[in-house]
């Protein structure tokens, strides 16, 4: 595929993505494998999301320019995962990129990366660091593999190794919960509250302490991702449609909260990321779902 954002013929991009084997399916949402090239030298930006994600990249390490944590120093940052947050993250890139991202739900940062969302928070953490030796079986199997769908495979069998040695889960009650706000009804912390039987600022309180996150803005990403994996597609929906698919009181909302979650409006955003349209081989990215 040689497409770029506007539908100039720039740079090419070949990858494929691909849901994991069904045992791993309620803890992790994709794989997504990407090789881009030829584009011009720029920024990339890593949006928000309502996924934990981790990153894989080959032949060279990230280079980030703005990380989502203040503390945290950009650099150079090999394979990698952050959890839940809603700063935008930027990356400075050659014309190239190649690797995999995966994208883990809630469940899975406990079940398969061995601790839950709130202890990643948005830092980038190195993958080494959680994994231990699987890392680097993961990072050097992928690298060295002739095709995504032997990369794929290696994943699911370190991952399903890994998911037959977790630890317990998350409370019943944080799970419902996190399924309640993140859906598309969207529902009020205090709807939810009532449903799992606790008080307002008890949820509030339990539910950042296991996400990292408050309800309200767990809600604020799910809502965005669902509009990112509309916006990105090489021929989107027009924004109102976009905004009453995606559960945004209306137009004006939508763009709001992307300005506050991406830095910028969906059409500049669009306008400036080169990177936005990898082919995905019609895969279906769900949003929301803990289990």
């Amino acid at each position: 595929m040689t497409t770029a954002a506007g539908g100039a013929h720039v740079g090419l991009s070949d990858g494929a993505a691909r849901r994991p084997a069904p045992a791993l399916r309620p803890y992790v949402r994709s794989y997504q494998g990407y090789r881009l090239s030829g584009f011009d030298a720029g920024e990339h930006v890593g949006l928000p999301s309502d996924s934990i994600t981790v990153i894989l990249p080959f032949d060279r390490p990230l280079r980030v320019v703005r990380t989502a944590v203040p503390e945290q120093a950009p650099g150079t940052f090999d394979a990698m995962a952050s959890g839940l947050g809603t700063a935008p993250v930027v990356m400075a890139h050659d014309g190239a990129e190649h690797g995999i991202q995966i994208s883990f739900t809630p469940a899975g940062a406990r079940a398969v990366l061995g601790v839950p969302p709130a202890a990643l928070g948005q830092w980038m953490v190195p993958l080494v660091d959680l994994l231990g030796p699987d890392a680097a079986e993961i990072t050097s199997e992928c690298e060295s593999a002739s095709t995504w769908a032997d990369r794929f495979a290696l994943l699911d069998r370190v991952l399903t190794r890994r998911l037959s040695r977790a630890p317990g889960g998350a409370d019943r009650r944080l799970a419902a919960a996190w399924t309640m706000v993140t859906g598309p009804d969207g529902a009020t912390v205090a709807s939810v509250a009532t449903a799992v039987g606790w008080s307002t600022r008890h949820l509030e309180q339990r539910f950042h302490s296991e996400f990292g996150v408050t309800p309200r803005d767990a809600g604020r990403l799910a809502r965005f991702a669902r509009s990112h994996a509309l916006v990105r597609q090489a021929d989107p929906p027009r924004l109102a449609d976009v905004a009453a698919r995606c559960g945004f009181y209306d137009q004006a909302h939508l763009a709001r909260e992307w300005r506050a979650l991406a830095g910028s409006a969906p059409s500049v955003w669009r306008r400036d990321e080169k990177f936005a349209f990898v082919q995905d081989e019609g895969l279906a990215f769900e949003s929301g779902s803990l289990s």
